[in-house]
Parts: structure tokens; C-alpha cells; sequence
């Protein structure tokens, strides 16, 4: 109820306290003087009679303080406990009462003062309900985001520089993000690139974002297709179709790449342990949302794995177990994985991976550091048991300018302790070939907030063969 309805009801409310047969001669006429003259009190504190213990000591307070319409008796006490003659009450209705007049009369000044500033305030407003309401008609879905990246590289590598092997590629991912509760996630990513005969579309010198579809250059397919939703209250499950091992791990144990390069460098340099495998999987994590000490665990098919049972062969797949801690600026995981690759030798391996990470506090002339370590030990028919990779990656956030990057990175693409193999895409040695070790070098210019464009370097050195050079100019779009 407000204050003015309070008030009137307050007087008849009081009066059925006041003795029915009040005279003339027992009211005290100084004191109703006293409730309609102007020496209004200013503080709660000028009654020495009320208390913040007393049940209507905050409301008193808001009646002096916020509107002053509250006086006291003649020897400066409020006398609370005694009953109210309706007197009283009409005098301090009536101090209320003008009050609210001045308060009114005020507003109304302001009004008239204002009146073309808030015509225009309501315009405006007006007009934003009517893009809201075009926005709510014609949206796409009230569940559903749409984010869209674009990529286009232009660039080349040969064993004695670009050669005749210069190419133009692209890659372009569309990301249907949907939420049905706020707290879970449906995705669905349609891909589609053309990297499949070209120089960044396979081996040392595949590219980050090199992919062409299963149906060849420019077809569209279903690159992920998973659902993730809270169980309990630290805990998030997995399940897809097409899931990437990577979509159900709690952290991921690296600062680099914010525009990376090579796709050698985006195994947080365990590269069996980190293999992205991907295909129908499931998976669960725990993770505080205050960060800290986090766990995962997962499983992925391969996504090539429906053969002809005829032929005696066992399902492809990985295994993933990740014991994680994220700090404020810092953060360090150790992975196992175990990768079975049954349609060729019976092969499996066992991996594990430890990667850290650390990020200076503010951006300058410190980088970020990045590092990771990865073993694998190998039941195979091949000519090797055990294997290794690694990686260190520096990144420099506003280099330069407000929102470029510089950054450059140093590691093993996979490498033997007996002949030589490669490591394949479930992180399994597959096909012999030299031992490597890859360096890029790249300047992310931050054109505008949704362009951005990358020049690089990169050299990737093969123990027995040639080197390889190589440079590439991307561009990416966000939308």
C-alpha cells in the first residue's frame, strides 16, 4: 500500500484507540499544534523515547528520514505506546499531506521543464520495442545460436621453397549451438574445405584448419553431433555421434595457439595422448565451477570403424582418462590414452601425456608458455616399441597493437627409438617415414573485431630427407 493510502487509513485505523468519549477539554491542543507546525524533526534520533528495538522503529524512520512528516510532542519525545486522539492523527495526516503536494508540485515543474527530452526518451523507446518485436518474429530459433567461421589461406612449401606447390584453400565451419535448459548443450557443425590435394592437406605440413569432406572437395557433412548436459552438480556427460575426443575433456592443458599454423601443434605436444579422435563416443567430467582439480573420462569409435565382420577385424578406438587443475593463470594435465587399431597388425598402444601451461597477468612483452610431453608404448608387429613427441609454444597477446598476437612454436611431430614411423589419426605409428622436428612463426593482424589476418612462417626439418619450407597467408572470418 502506499504512503498515501497508508496515511488515510491511518487516521481511522488509530482513532478506534482513542476513547470513544474524548472531550475538548482532554485533548491536548499544544501537542496537536505541535504535529501542524513546520519544526518538523529531521532524525530518528532526536526521540529519546524510541528505540531501534521497537517493532515500528524502522517505519518512523522512513516517515522522518525519506518524506519528513513526523513531528513529537512539546518536550521533544514521541510517546509511541500511548493511543492516538483523531486530532493527532489529522494533524500529522495533514503535515503529510503537504508534503506530498510539494513533492507533486515539484514533479509536475520537472515534467513540464523536461517535456521535450522525455517525448524523445519515449520515441526511442518505442522504437526499440518495435525492433524488438521484428527481432522475436523473424529470429532463426529462440533455443539456437549460429556461429560461423570462414577461413581462406593462400600459401605454399617444397623442399627447396614454394615451388609450383602454391595453393588456395578454405575451410568453413558452421556451429548450430542449442540449449534447451540454460545449463546443456545440443551441437551440430556442418564443415565443408577443399585441403585434400593440396600441400597443407596431408603429412608434416598438414595445416590446423586443412579438412576436405568424405565426399571430396566442397561437400557439406556433419563434422560434430553431440549433446551435453549437468549431472549433478559438478559433473557434465557426453554423447554423440560425432564427437571429437577433445569436446569431453574438462580443460585443455594449453595456452597456444590463439591462430596456430601447423596441425602439429594442436596436441598440447602429447600428440597419441591428445590424438582428437573422432567419431560416437561418450564421455563425463568434473569440473568445480570455481575451478581447480578436475577429471575425465572418455570413449570414441573411429569414425571409419564399420568393416566387414567377415574379415576378422575388432572395432577402432581410443580410450581417454585426464586428471586436471586449473588455476587462475595456469593450469597442468596428465592424459592416458589407449589406442586400438585392430584392422591393421593388431595394433594398440598405450599413451600418456603431461602439458602445462602459463599465462603472464596482463598482456605485454611476457607470453604465454606452453609445453607438453607425450609417450607411447606399442603392441605392434611394426619395427619399433616405443615412441615420443613434444612441443613448447610462446605466445604474445597485443603485441604490438591492441588485439594481435604473435607467436611461434617448436616440436616433434612423433618420433621412434627403433626405425621411424608417424603417428596416425588414433594415435596409433602407422606408415614409416623420417623423424621431425617443425617450427612455425606467425603475426595475427586483428583487422576488425570479426577479420583477422595471419601471416606465417614454418620449416620442418626430416632426419634422411629434405627439409621442408614453406609460408601461407590465412584469413578468418567470424560470424
Amino acid at each position: 500500500m502506499k504512503l498515501f493510502q497508508k496515511l488515510l487509513v491511518a487516521p481511522a485505523a488509530l482513532g478506534l484507540l482513542a476513547p470513544m468519549a474524548a472531550t475538548a477539554a482532554e485533548i491536548n491542543l499544544d501537542g496537536v499544534n505541535q504535529y501542524a507546525s513546520d519544526e518538523q524533526v529531521t532524525s530518528i534520533s532526536q526521540f529519546p523515547d524510541v528505540r531501534p528495538t521497537d517493532w515500528a522503529y524502522q517505519a518512523l524512520a522512513n516517515l522522518i528520514e525519506r518524506y519528513g512528516c513526523v513531528a513529537g510532542y512539546p518536550d521533544g519525545t514521541f510517546k509511541g505506546q500511548r493511543a492516538m486522539t483523531r486530532f493527532e492523527a489529522a494533524a500529522l495526516l495533514n503535515a503529510c499531506l503537504d508534503r506530498v503536494t510539494e513533492v507533486t508540485d515539484e514533479l509536475k515543474r520537472l515534467m513540464a521543464e523536461f517535456e521535450r527530452e522525455l517525448a524523445i526518451l519515449k520515441g526511442r523507446v518505442d522504437g526499440l520495442e518495435a525492433k524488438v518485436g521484428e527481432l522475436e518474429a523473424n529470429q532463426f530459433s529462440t533455443t539456437t545460436k549460429l556461429r560461423g567461421i570462414a577461413t581462406m589461406t593462400v600459401g605454399g612449401a617444397g623442399e627447396t621453397g614454394l615451388g609450383d606447390n602454391v595453393t588456395v584453400n578454405y575451410d568453413v565451419r558452421l556451429n548450430f549451438d542449442t540449449s534447451f535448459t540454460g545449463k546443456d548443450l545440443l551441437r551440430t557443425t556442418l564443415r565443408a574445405g577443399n585441403f585434400g590435394d593440396s600441400v597443407f592437406g596431408s603429412g608434416n605440413t598438414t595445416m590446423e584448419v586443412a579438412f576436405e569432406g568424405a565426399s571430396g572437395p566442397d561437400s557439406v557433412e556433419i563434422n560434430r553431433l553431440f549433446y551435453q548436459f549437468p549431472v549433478g552438480e559438478n559433473w557434465t556427460a557426453t554423447a554423440g555421434a560425432k564427437v571429437r575426443q577433445d569436446d569431453m575433456l574438462a580443460m585443455w592443458p594449453s595456452a597456444y595457439p590463439a591462430d596456430t599454423i601447423l596441425d602439429i601443434f594442436t596436441y598440447a605436444g602429447a600428440r597419441a595422448a591428445y590424438s582428437l579422435n573422432t567419431g560416437a563416443g561418450v564421455g563425463i567430467w568434473y569440473k568445480p565451477s570455481e575451478g581447480g582439480f578436475n577429471a575425465s573420462v572418455n570413449y570414441v569409435s573411429a569414425s571409419d570403424s564399420a568393416r566387414d565382420s567377415s574379415e576378422g577385424v575388432g572395432e577402432d578406438y581410443t580410450v581417454t582418462a585426464q586428471v586436471g587443475y586449473a588455476g587462475e593463470n595456469w593450469g597442468a594435465a596428465f592424459a592416458y590414452t589407449y589406442s586400438n587399431l585392430d584392422y591393421i597388425f593388431d595394433n594398440s598402444s598405450n599413451n600418456i601425456g603431461l602439458s602445462a601451461y602459463w599465462s603472464p597477468a596482463e598482456s605485454g612483452w611476457v607470453p604465454s608458455i606452453s609445453a607438453g610431453f607425450g609417450y607411447s608404448d606399442f603392441n605392434t608387429s611394426r619395427p619399433f616399441d616405443e615412441g615420443y613427441s613434444w612441443m613448447v609454444g610462446l605466445q604474445w597477446e597485443d603485441m604490438f597493437m591492441q588485439g594481435n598476437a604473435l607467436g611461434m612454436a617448436i616440436g616433434s611431430a612423433g618420433q621412434s627409438n627403433r626405425g621411424s614411423g608417424r603417428i596416425d589419426t588414433l594415435g596409433v605409428w602407422s606408415d614409416p617415414g623420417s623423424d621431425t622436428l617443425a617450427y612455425e612463426l606467425w603475426y595475427k593482424f586483428q583487422v576488425t573485431d570479426n577479420i583477422s589476418v595471419t601471416p606465417a612462417f614454418f620449416w620442418v626439418d626430416r632426419s634422411g630427407r629434405d627439409d621442408t619450407y614453406g609460408g601461407v597467408i590465412k584469413t578468418t572470418f567470424t560470424f
